[in-house]
């Protein structure tokens, strides 16, 4: 304090600040007071007695109170500690990892870094096969989608000749759907009632007329936000009653990512590699009945087709599912985004919903459902516009409240997302002017991953070594590699799991960044590695001539 502001202070207060000042300088420490030194007090406090509370608070230290401890730096002023620390973060959070974008993927980043710097590798490029980002790996977007955005985003281009009337109509009628003709103001919180409506039509029509009621649709960030809002009203109860939730392994992280932080109990059943990464019943209730011993298990998480693994369900299998739902009890969640998604010959695709009312009103009146699907994947890979939806089936009233009062904090999902989900599900009719172009590109991007599909499966089972199931559906193959002794050993010298050892040598020979099994779980004493299909024909061929040429030097090289 400044001598001109001294002279306005009563001289007791004066000694006491200037005590107190001296008692810092020496290194006696803040508020609380250093070992033997003075206790300053706030010169506008009124004076505390040495029996009141607030004497014996202020005589505990900082520790001991949960505040921030306070340190004298080299300079000697008082450098006071964070609020927030990894000691005193959420410690859910600390539990949460996410494989598609971990490590690996950093280092992929770092790479590239080194190439734009003209550092010299053994490659000219990252090819990032770690996540299924299919227009950042070439995909073309659908040109009708992208018309209607234009317009949606920019009205003043419904008066331009070059856009085709149905785009023009779908923009108009998507725009009139939203507060002040704009797609930059808020919708209804559920999502936008005629988008909304859409989507309960296009569901039906799938699903061969099976009702479906818009109210039980709520669009959502990607069906990742409905997966993860699905979870937290299902999420309760402490030690042996806290909820469960059953995954398959392999699993898509964001599962075993959102139980974590929601500090859920995840209850792992295995798919069966060598029926093509098969659901088997006994196994789901292998792992019910164990995991009864310690949590309270309420609910079934089932990815159709499969991600990682690329299976596609058959109708007997989803059937199944359903009845053991119903019998034990079960919260159904059907994470269908790869729908659109399926490629292997007597392969087809069939909704839970769908199959759930064909099985009789003693399943359709009582297993409670909810089903979420996505613009990212499919045909369409718009991840970034973040659009999706989930269906509700069988909620009980009074949660359905708590959920649409859970969605509300948010607002609303971003509309442009919306009005993408709009058009995914309500395309271009036949008569219409984009109609045949709509189609073409629709089956030409299908028909890609298709090949795509099955050269990944043929190149890999050409590598000994490398055993790749067929890969009927999905966007992603997940091949079991034999990895030696000495790297295994090797990789446990250096702290790592086997598969990130080696998907990370394959990085820094390579540059193909893939990512190892073991974020997706796999069963002990097995290795292996997601990769997606997603790259051009030529780029994916390359990429698997890499992959194949990396395996056996690294067989060669440990044995």
């Amino acid at each position: 304090m400044s001598a001109t502001r001294m002279q306005f202070l009563s001289p007791r207060n004066a000694r006491l600040l200037s005590r107190g000042r001296d008692a810092l300088l020496a290194g006696g420490g803040g508020g609380g007071g250093g070992a033997g030194g003075p206790r300053v007090r706030s010169l506008t406090s009124p004076p505390l007695s040495s029996s009141s509370p607030g004497r014996a608070l202020s005589s505990l230290s900082a520790t001991r109170r949960g505040l921030p401890q306070e340190k004298m730096s080299e300079n000697g002023m008082v450098s006071r500690a964070k609020v927030l620390t990894i000691d005193t973060m959420n410690p859910t959070v600390k539990k949460v990892e996410y494989a598609v974008r971990g490590p690996i993927v950093q280092r992929a980043v770092e790479l590239e870094r080194e190439l734009s710097e003209g550092m010299k590798k053994p490659f000219a490029e990252v090819i990032k096969a770690n996540i299924g980002d299919a227009h950042a790996m070439g995909q073309q977007p659908i040109t009708f989608f992208r018309q209607v955005l234009a317009l949606c985003s920019y009205p003043e281009l419904l008066n331009d000749s070059t856009f085709p009337e149905d785009a023009k109509s779908r923009a108009h009628r998507i725009l009139q759907s939203c507060g002040g003709n704009s797609m930059g103001s808020y919708s209804a919180s559920q999502g936008i009632d005629s988008v909304r409506q859409d989507v309960a039509r296009y569901i039906e029509r799938r699903d061969g007329g099976v009702p479906c009621d818009p109210d039980d649709i709520y669009l959502t960030t990607g069906a990742s936000d409905g997966i993860v809002t699905m979870l937290k009203l299902l999420v309760c109860g402490e030690g042996a009653a806290r909820t469960g939730v059953m995954i398959s392994i392999p699993q898509y992280p964001l599962y075993s990512a959102a139980l974590a932080e929601l500090g859920a109990v995840q209850i792992n059943y295995y798919l069966n590699e060598e029926t093509c990464w098969s659901l088997d019943i006994s196994e789901l209730q292998r792992a019910l009945d164990e995991a009864r011993q310690y949590c309270n298990p309420r609910a079934l998480c089932i990815i159709n087709p499969g991600n990682p693994t690329g299976q596609v369900q058959s109708r007997e299998c989803i059937e199944d599912v359903i009845r053991f739902a119903a019998k034990e009890r079960l919260f159904l969640m059907a994470d269908e985004v790869y729908q659109d998604n399926v490629y292997a010959e007597g392969c087809q695709f069939h909704s839970f919903k769908k199959v759930l009312f064909e099985m009789g009103p003693e399943y359709s009146n009582t297993v409670e459902l909810a089903s979420f699907h996505s613009t990212s994947k499919c045909y369409m890979g718009e991840c970034g516009f973040r659009g999706g939806y989930m269906e509700i089936i069988n909620m009980d009233d009074e949660v359905k409240a708590q959920l649409t009062k859970l969605v509300s904090v948010r607002l609303c999902p971003p509309v442009p997302g919306q009005a993408l989900m709009d058009l995914v599900v309500n395309p271009p009719q036949p008569g219409e002017p984009s109609y045949d172009s709509f189609i073409k590109e629709r089956t030409a991007t299908l028909s890609a991953l298709a090949q795509k599909a099955k050269l990944t499966e043929q190149v890999l089972n050409t590598v000994q070594g490398i055993s790749c199931n067929p890969v009927q559906g999905a966007m992603y193959s997940f091949p079991r590699i034999t990895i030696p002794e000495k790297a295994i050993k090797e990789a446990t010298d250096k702290g790592q799991q086997p598969d990130m050892f080696y998907c990370m040598k394959m990085l820094e020979e390579t540059g193909i960044c893939l990512v190892p099994g073991s974020g997706f779980g796999q069963k002990d004493g097995t290795y292996h590695f997601r990769m997606t299909i997603l790259p051009p024909n030529d780029k994916l061929q390359i990429l698997l001539n890499k992959v194949k040429e990396f395996h056996q030097r690294f067989a060669q090289q440990y044995s």
